[in-house]
């Protein structure tokens, strides 16, 4: 049985849908951010010394980091969303897996916390925004025909990549990349995704 260590409002969401998406047996512990402050809470710290989510304990080990968990599982389990390691295919998955969480999260991150400081960041805004913009319009040039981003089907790259997929629509740049709007349409409207939405508190 895989657990999942589940924080609300958090990357956890990926490695919750993809669980439901593979459709396999296993148990969630919740975690609340404080409504205050929107931290973690410590219990998280007597799990892993980070105290962050996402993270499963499987076959009794734990793991942290959703690229790695996001592997793990889809090599075990669902080895149709990854492409064959022979393939060009496998060289963008494997790009896309670490863009996700590393290019990527950034500009975003940078977003989050310089826009804290209110009037004493806004020298900092105009280069943020610019790298935002980039990082979005590079994903929105990956997307293919099928709206997939690296296989004509829902693949570990679309389950890792939706997270700054949907940041750029709550960022207000649905208008400016119309596939990656498309992109979050798409998914949103899966069952599993829905269900993992109700389930974990999304």
């Amino acid at each position: 049985m895989i657990k999942l260590h589940h924080l609300n409002r958090s990357r956890s969401h990926r490695i919750f849908w993809l669980l439901e998406e593979i459709g396999i047996p296993y148990e969630v512990v919740h975690y609340e951010r404080d409504p205050i402050t929107n931290f973690a809470p410590s219990e998280l710290l007597q799990v892993h010394p980070l105290g962050k989510s996402p993270m499963i304990e499987m076959d009794g080990k734990l793991v942290i980091e959703s690229g790695a968990i996001v592997e793990l599982l889809c090599q075990r389990h669902a080895p149709q969303m990854i492409p064959d390691a022979t393939s060009d295919a496998y060289l963008r998955h494997l790009e896309c897996m670490h863009f996700a969480e590393g290019s990527a999260m950034i500009p975003i991150l940078l977003n989050l916390y310089v826009g804290k400081l209110k009037d004493a960041g806004a020298p900092l805004h105009p280069r943020i925004n610019a790298e935002l913009n980039s990082h979005f319009s590079y994903m929105e040039g990956m997307v293919r025909t099928s709206g997939h981003f690296v296989l004509d089907e829902l693949s570990a790259a679309d389950i890792m990549l939706s997270f700054p997929a949907e940041i750029s629509g709550r960022l207000g740049y649905s208008d400016d990349f119309p596939k990656l709007t498309a992109f979050q349409d798409m998914i949103q409207s899966r069952p599993a995704y829905k269900r993992a939405m109700e389930k974990g508190n999304c």
